[in-house]
């Protein structure tokens, strides 16, 4: 049974934290605060713990408090997606899907995806939220997502199916006035000496790691000045003067007027997006997707985790 009590202190303890002032959460609840902060005095007599250290100030959560936050704001969101879900029903809506996708996705294979489950399921609500990859198996098993547009590697579990659906060329993003901006096509080599900005290991491992890979193969480590989160950002950054990129030269189309993209002499492909899905939970949604998509190998592929650079 839902403790409906128990769910309004964290409610109104979430209120708290994000406000740090007693105060400004009563207000924003459209309440006065003595209330508020009897209730929160329930909650941490409830707790048996001090959630918060008040002064004239403010309020600043204690380490107890910053503990439980992470997971007040997660259950916060699964409510809401529980209330939309129950609104959609009784209004006669079809559900929702929640995408978990790269950058790189986001950009290039989502919207015509989305107008496309849009045009056969107008009442279904879709909801996008950006990921590294990864995060994409572990978000999947905790059912934070649905399906994954993602880099991915080898083994991912035995109920994560991946099926690759995008296949770039790398090229190198270039500050306006380098070197070699002029020239039509740029060997892997002449790059040895520079300064490069990469797409984060942490965030996608095997693909930081083909590169690195790639330039060890011609002779050179590249020299990292940066790691950022995505493409975009290293295209950002290279424009800001901070050093080279590698990137897939599909995202040509976003280089600012101070960057300029150039194909590279020698032909580096990567798989840039897989779809990733759990077998464990069918949805119908998902066989659509993964019916209408592209795959760069044959049909078979689909059942086996794939290695995707």
């Amino acid at each position: 049974m839902i403790n409906f009590r128990l769910v309004r202190h964290l409610w109104l303890f979430l209120a708290v934290a994000e406000e740090k002032h007693f105060g400004r959460a009563a207000k924003r609840l459209g309440m006065s605060q003595p209330p508020l902060t009897e209730q929160i005095q329930a909650l941490e007599q409830a707790l048996r713990v001090r959630l918060f250290d008040r002064n004239r100030r403010g309020a600043k959560l204690t380490p107890a408090g910053a503990a439980i936050l992470p997971a007040v704001r997660k259950f916060a969101e699964q409510l809401e997606r529980l209330e939309l879900a129950v609104r959609e029903a009784v209004d006669g809506q079809s559900g929702t899907l929640t995408i978990g996708a790269i950058n790189a996705a986001i950009v290039n294979e989502l919207p015509p995806l989305v107008a496309r489950l849009r045009a056969v399921h107008p009442q279904l609500t879709i909801y996008v939220r950006e990921i590294d990859s990864v995060e994409a198996v572990p978000a999947l098993e905790a059912g934070d997502i649905d399906i994954a547009f993602a880099r991915v590697d080898g083994e991912l579990g035995p109920w994560v199916r991946s099926l690759p659906v995008a296949e770039d060329r790398l090229a190198v993003a270039l500050p306006r006035g380098h070197r070699l901006a002029e020239t039509a096509e740029v060997s892997l080599r002449a790059l040895a000496q520079e300064d490069f900005t990469m797409a984060s290991r942490r965030g996608s491992p095997i693909y930081f790691d083909h590169i690195v890979a790639a330039c060890r193969t011609h002779g050179f480590s590249p020299r990292i000045l940066h790691e950022v989160r995505s493409v975009t950002s290293q295209i950002a950054f290279v424009g800001c003067g901070q050093g080279i990129a590698l990137i897939p030269s599909s995202f040509e189309q976003l280089a600012a007027a101070t960057v300029i993209v150039r194909p590279l002499v020698e032909d580096i492909n990567v798989v840039s997006t897989a779809i990733v899905w759990s077998s464990a939970r069918h949805n119908p949604l998902i066989d659509f997707i993964i019916e209408t998509a592209q795959p760069l190998g044959s049909r078979k592929d689909m059942t086996m985790p794939r290695v995707v650079s």
